[in-house]
């Protein structure tokens, strides 16, 4: 798929801006083909120059499990492509914030943005914002989402989690989706999740 002309740019601009010489070398070789692959890697090294580095650890392996999924690593198919293109933006324990451009392939007939691409973004940005806080990934008990609004192709969006309760086992994270341009409200999700020692230990072992 082919990078947005004018994301890339922003990006290039970003690298620029900051003192991530060495980061802008994940911009050389850019193409058409491998363009989006190229701009989700250097995205992700330039929020971390941008941000300062991230001392803590779960929050480090928070954000690169984000990335892993946007990028096809450790998710299935349907869901990288829902989130191709994720920017973060800022992560902090508890809070992620990040940036979007809704991608055709994530469109209805009437170039609307799905709403069930929409849910399932909001679901992992989520999870990643308890993760930073519980150091593994929890499994939903409830989940909804209230939909005002609605987003168009190469639209860009802004989201942000905010984990609002966490005690023991149990976690509650609120996520906003607003319109970059003028921040209106598109979607608020809320979601409970929920960990057991299975899911903790596994997570422990893994390679995030």
């Amino acid at each position: 798929m082919i990078c947005n002309p004018s994301y890339f740019d922003y990006l290039i601009t970003i690298a620029h801006r900051g003192s991530a010489k060495a980061d802008t070398r994940a911009l050389r070789g850019f193409d058409q083909h491998s363009g989006r692959r190229m701009f989700v890697e250097a995205s992700w090294r330039l929020s971390l120059a941008q941000w300062g580095k991230i001392e803590d650890g779960s929050r480090q392996k928070s954000l690169k499990w984000l990335v892993d999924l946007s990028k096809g690593t450790i998710s299935h198919e349907l869901e990288a492509l829902t989130l191709e293109g994720l920017q973060i933006l800022q992560g902090q324990k508890g809070f992620i914030r990040c940036n979007f451009v809704v991608p055709s392939r994530a469109s209805d007939a009437d170039g609307n943005w799905r709403v069930g691409a929409m849910a399932t973004l909001i679901d992992d940005v989520g999870a990643a914002a308890i993760y930073s806080i519980a150091d593994h990934v929890k499994a939903s008990l409830d989940f909804n989402i209230s939909f005002y609004s609605t987003a168009k192709i190469q639209e860009e969006v802004e989201i942000e989690a905010k984990v609002t309760g966490d005690k023991e086992k149990l976690a509650h994270v609120v996520v906003e989706v607003r319109r970059k341009e003028n921040r209106e409200l598109i979607a608020l999700g809320k979601q409970w999740m929920a960990s057991s020692k299975n899911t903790a230990k596994a997570a422990q072992g893994s390679k995030l």
